[in-house]
């Protein structure tokens, strides 16, 4: 064996690697320096991702333009073989990149706007438009990359003609078998575009209410404040009825119900409530009040209201209030407490004679 037959397929393999690793480095030096210089936008530090999907398609696409100059026997004997493979992997290390450079766009921009931008509400829907639209790129690159690799065989190229000829045919078909599915896609892009629900936004669906944590093409995630998850399909947002409590803003106004004595000292109560709230950190300032909704034979409903300004903070706010004025209340006017009056019944009463009215009744010693 010759010197040159050792040398060949050193060089070339070989070379192929050292070339990609050295102009990966070089890429990835310059934009280490490009997001050093600008550090207003993470973009350049994020597309740093992209080192791995880089180095395998320069590498493969290098090996691709010269492994037929190795001078490999196994080169020559499995040509096609290999350079097919080769392409395999060019293709699918191509669309790895390209998925990798889009997330990194689209984060980029986010956090840039979600930096800038004062209105929660706007944030959230930008984050979940973004999301969904990196989530359809990714699924329209995979599905491009996937015919991509079917069409390097020929026998895929032969039966592409015939499913071109019956495609309107398997696309009604589809379109039956995946109703529910293309339903939720469509779905999914009703709620990116059309502002009904975004991530964060504080939710309550079949009477259980949380924050939305997830949303994607089909289904959409719910955290309940319990820690649990409800995954519901996105259809079930356009179909149906739902509150949004972050719509048009986070903040919220509660109610706290005391059901007390006829004796109760109401405006001390009002005094007291406006102490409790300016010591409590969650109380956003909005407004406050308390006054008497409702009263029976026997207690008085009175009704304190609040503001917070979100419905966590709100829950918290409503509980601080019930538990401090019922400990002022039980401290200081114990007497406003709702009681149960309760008279010993009287004993020794007879039966009422025929025709005699019943308060012309006497105590008769028996």
């Amino acid at each position: 064996m010759s010197l040159e037959a050792v040398l060949r397929p050193i060089v070339v393999i070989g070379g192929s690697i050292v070339l990609t690793l050295i102009l990966v480095w070089l890429t990835d030096r310059a934009l280490r320096r490009v997001d050093a210089a600008h550090p207003e936008t993470p973009l350049w530090g994020l597309l740093r991702r992209c080192r791995i999907p880089l180095q395998v398609a320069l590498c493969t696409a290098l090996l691709g333009s010269s492994y037929d100059k190795s001078g490999l026997k196994i080169a020559e004997d499995h040509e096609a073989g290999i350079g097919r493979a080769l392409t395999l992997v060019l293709i699918a290390a191509t669309a790895w990149l390209v998925v990798r450079a889009a997330a990194a766009i689209v984060e980029s921009s986010y956090s840039r706007y979600a930096a800038s931008g004062r209105d929660a509400a706007r944030v959230r829907r930008v984050r979940t438009q973004v999301t969904l639209i990196q989530r359809v790129v990714t699924a329209v690159v995979i599905v491009v990359a996937a015919a991509s690799m079917l069409l390097t065989f020929p026998e895929m190229r032969a039966v592409g003609t015939s499913m071109l000829a019956s495609a309107g045919l398997l696309g009604i078909v589809a379109g039956i078998a995946a109703q529910s599915t293309l339903g939720n896609l469509f779905a999914g892009l009703q709620i990116a575009f059309g502002d009904m629900v975004r991530i964060g936004d504080t939710v309550v669906v079949d009477g259980e209410w949380g924050t939305v944590e997830e949303i994607t093409l089909t289904f959409l995630t719910v955290r309940t404040w319990d820690e649990r998850r409800i995954t519901m399909p996105v259809s079930y947002f356009t179909g149906k009825p739902f509150e949004n409590w972050s719509r048009g803003g986070s903040q919220m106004t509660g109610t706290v119900l005391f059901h007390l004595d006829h004796s109760a000292p109401v405006e001390k109560m009002r005094q007291r409530l406006l102490e409790i709230l300016q010591e409590c950190p969650d109380w956003d300032g909005r407004s406050w009040s308390l006054v008497v909704t409702e009263t029976t034979p026997s207690t008085i409903v009175v009704r304190a209201l609040v503001t917070a300004r979100d419905a966590d903070t709100l829950w918290t706010v409503r509980c601080e209030v019930r538990e401090r004025m019922l400990e002022w209340l039980r401290t200081e006017h114990a007497y406003a407490l709702p009681r149960i009056s309760t008279a010993p019944a009287p004993l020794g009463v007879p039966e009422a004679r025929h025709g005699e009215e019943p308060d012309a009744r006497q105590l008769r010693k028996g």
